[in-house]
């Protein structure tokens, strides 16, 4: 059977930096308060007539030309925050990026949507669909959260990450060797924005301006996170072989720095094994493993040959964990 072999990896940030002392200005918050909470300084904004679209072309056409420019079968964008209800953005990206009239489509899985991505990527490639697939986590989650929100505006920011798979081997550095996903939509109210969608509009009732919002129940949340990025973290460890000490890093949906911590300490892995970055992007959403990856890569924290544990928890809800070894990729 073909493996999915990691072949490219881009990232792009929108300019706009929102700092703690920033939103302390508007809001009762203190960067003290933030950063002991999340392990959150800045967070990055999206400008005026920029969106999704935008940030993951930028990100795409950065893993395209790391992995040498060739074309790809099929587009894949992970997000939360499409252009549109309708339609989906992935074949808006695709056109951009000169890519033809491949298939594209999107995978909505909110914070784990990067890792359903690159499942569903791979099993394109493994059945023979195609031969090198872009995947994109793409996020402008500001533009669904309540500004004045002291619990959300906080945490959140906008990025994009891609990477290119290519048919391969499972030998070789790169490849995607084990997967372990799941849902539970028992909890789906956790983490939702309850307007705007067929449910609400069907209601016949008008929605209260906060349903427009992105709502979490964050205790909660951190509890369901913690356990399911665990189990499932074990999980694929177990199927590809590893045992917990030789994972050489752990990269973590970038989403709470004590969920990062809590997950890490539960696995039995160092905290210096442990990447973390959502310092200055906050929580991305899809975005947020790709862009930690990006940078492991580009500061020497991930090194040819590294095996690596990604793992995420976000809406629905989901949660999914990922095993390979990493390769020797060119600077985009």
């Amino acid at each position: 059977m073909r493996h999915a072999v990691l072949a490219g990896l881009g990232a792009a940030v929108p300019e706009q930096r929102i700092t703690n002392a920033m939103l302390a200005e508007r809001m009762d918050t203190s960067d003290e308060w933030i950063r002991s909470r999340t392990g959150i300084a800045e967070r990055r904004r999206v400008g005026p007539e920029e969106s999704t679209s935008d940030l993951a072309v930028a990100a795409g056409r950065r893993a395209l030309e790391s992995a040498g420019g060739e074309p790809v079968d099929a587009v894949v964008v992970a997000t939360t925050t499409p252009d549109h209800t309708c339609p989906a953005t992935a074949p808006v990206v695709a056109s951009r990026l000169g890519l033809g009239t491949v298939p594209a489509f999107d995978v909505a899985a909110v914070c784990s949507g990067f890792v359903y991505g690159l499942f569903t990527a791979a099993g394109l490639i493994a059945q023979g669909g195609a031969g090198r697939v872009l995947v994109i986590g793409a996020e402008a989650f500001s533009t669904i959260i309540n500004p004045d929100d002291r619990t959300t505006a906080p945490i959140f920011g906008d990025g994009a990450g891609a990477v290119v798979l290519r048919a391969g081997d499972e030998t070789e550095p790169g490849a995607l060797l084990e997967f372990a996903l799941g849902s539970d939509g028992s909890l789906a109210d956790l983490i939702i924005v309850p307007a705007g969608g067929a449910r609400q509009r069907s209601s016949g009732k008008p929605a209260a301006p906060d349903d427009h919002y992105f709502q979490m129940q964050g205790k909660t949340v951190f509890m369901h996170a913690v356990l399911r990025m665990e189990e499932s973290s074990r999980e694929v460890l177990r199927r590809a072989g590893w045992d917990t000490s030789s994972v050489d890093l752990l990269v973590g949906h970038q989403a709470n720095i004590r969920i990062l911590h809590a997950v890490a300490d539960r696995l039995d892995i160092p905290a210096e094994r442990a990447f973390v970055n959502l310092g200055h992007y906050g929580n991305t959403s899809a975005a947020s493993i790709p862009l930690a990856l990006d940078e492991a890569a580009a500061t020497g924290a991930l090194k040819a040959g590294d095996r690596v544990l990604l793992t995420a928890f976000g809406g629905g809800v989901t949660w999914g964990s990922v095993a390979l070894r990493w390769p020797d990729l060119a600077a985009a």
